[in-house]
């Protein structure tokens, strides 16, 4: 029985969380499904127990081998999350998952810094024209320098990396500097100084993209809510705002739970973009890069769709992530398959329409425009496919993805005679999964 769809285009909000490994990506999402009431404990990723590490070797290897798809409703909204892997030997599965949402969630481990893959996904995030955000987790580490870390990361992306909330009572808990000017609060945490400063730094920043905002603001008048929400979405995609956010996933030593969660989980629904207010996805049609042609979040509109990840589960077999740019896909519908200029000559029928919470599949009825989605058991689909359901769509595929090239090689040959096809089928999954593996034969 299919689950009725809840929520619309204007409702959902589409965030990866990305950066180095180590960075507590997996433990973020756990924290996040936690505090949401998705889950009634916290797995850990040490005992191989979180939603998003389901594998056999992600929990032998305690770290995210490929990237994982939950989705929470909270306050009213419907958030999907994708989990991606943070080793530079898996950062194919994170820039993959780039064209799926309006939002980049750059995570750093506050013990760390700064490290590779964080300014790697930051520049892929700003080149794909993504709205940005910091959150810096572990706050609560040993050795912390938080305004160490906050003077390298504006040196690193610029002034206008700016916190929207701040760290207070030793790391306890996080208050908001962007709707409150923290005057019942003073002073944050490590030398970050007061709130006032913050709330007031963040508020001129969003307000420069709107000059009569700006002025309004500058003479003393009253600012709505509304301005500064509209402001705030135009200064995400801009690039002239990157809000920077503070939490701890892993349960805090006094309190028993992870910090600044729930804070995130309110930015994600009051700020975050909806699929309406992102910047439009670059598709181009053939060998023509120079125009782009912009699906519009229209349910009533011919579908329109994008396949950003491929598993094979041991179960379903091949399971395909798709997002939904344009038009409305259900159980019913007849999508053509388009893979790079390979139509399939009949459509295929869809039948089974999941929505994917780590391993476990949720069948649901339709899918609106923005939404992230899954389909199973049809082998004409392929990562970086386009789904459509008219021939108006022939040929049109989103910009290419400059994928990393392999940089080491691996000989292999079969052990006895007739083990060449076990090889082949081992192979071919592997190509299907990871869009960075190349086989020559």
């Amino acid at each position: 029985m299919a689950a009725p769809l809840a929520h619309t285009t204007h409702d959902i909000r589409n965030i990866a969380l990305v950066g180095h490994t180590g960075s507590g990506k997996t433990t973020l999402t756990e924290a996040l499904l936690y505090r949401a009431g998705v889950i009634g404990k916290m797995g850990t990723v040490e005992s191989g127990d979180t939603v998003c590490d389901f594998s056999e070797l992600e929990r032998e290897h305690c770290h995210s081998l490929m990237s994982s798809l939950v989705h929470i409703d909270h306050a009213g909204k419907h958030i999907n999350l994708i989990d991606t892997p943070g080793l530079p030997d898996f950062i194919g599965q994170a820039i993959g998952a780039l064209p799926a949402v309006e939002t980049v969630a750059v995570v750093i481990n506050a013990a760390a810094g700064i490290e590779s893959v964080t300014r790697r996904m930051m520049n892929r995030a700003a080149e794909r024209n993504l709205c940005r955000m910091i959150v810096i987790n572990r706050i609560d580490a040993e050795g912390v320098d938080l305004p160490l870390l906050l003077e390298s990361i504006q040196h690193a992306f610029g002034k206008q990396c700016l916190p929207i909330n701040l760290p207070i009572e030793h790391g306890k808990r996080v208050v908001d500097c962007f709707f409150s000017d923290g005057s019942e609060v003073g002073t944050a945490d490590s030398d970050l100084g007061s709130i006032a400063a913050a709330h007031t730094a963040i508020l001129e920043q969003v307000v420069e993209v709107d000059e009569a905002l700006a002025l309004a603001y500058l003479e003393g008048q009253d600012v709505t809510r509304e301005q500064l929400h509209d402001a705030f979405e135009k200064a995400l995609r801009e690039g002239h705002l990157v809000p920077i956010c503070f939490t701890a996933s892993a349960p805090h030593s006094a309190t028993k739970e992870p910090i600044g969660v729930g804070e995130l989980l309110d930015i994600f629904v009051r700020l975050a973009p909806n699929p309406t207010e992102g910047n439009p996805r670059p598709f181009v049609r053939g060998d023509d890069l120079e125009h782009e042609i912009h699906a519009q979040p229209d349910p009533d509109k011919h579908v329109l769709a994008h396949v950003f990840n491929v598993r094979i589960d041991p179960f379903v077999g091949k399971l395909a992530a798709f997002r939904v740019h344009q038009g409305t896909v259900t159980s019913h519908s007849q999508l053509y398959v388009d893979c790079r200029g390979t139509i399939t000559k009949k459509p295929v029928r869809v039948a089974h329409l999941f929505k994917m919470q780590g391993k476990t599949h949720v069948e649901i009825d339709r899918a609106v425009p923005g939404d992230v989605v899954a389909i199973a058991k049809i082998d004409e689909v392929h990562f970086d496919a386009v789904l459509h359901d008219s021939h108006d769509e022939d040929g049109i595929h989103l910009r290419p993805l400059l994928m990393p090239q392999p940089m080491s090689g691996l000989a292999i040959e079969p052990k006895k005679r007739g083990d060449e096809q076990k090889i082949a089928d081992a192979l071919a999954k592997l190509i299907e999964e990871d869009p960075s593996f190349k086989v020559t034969r």
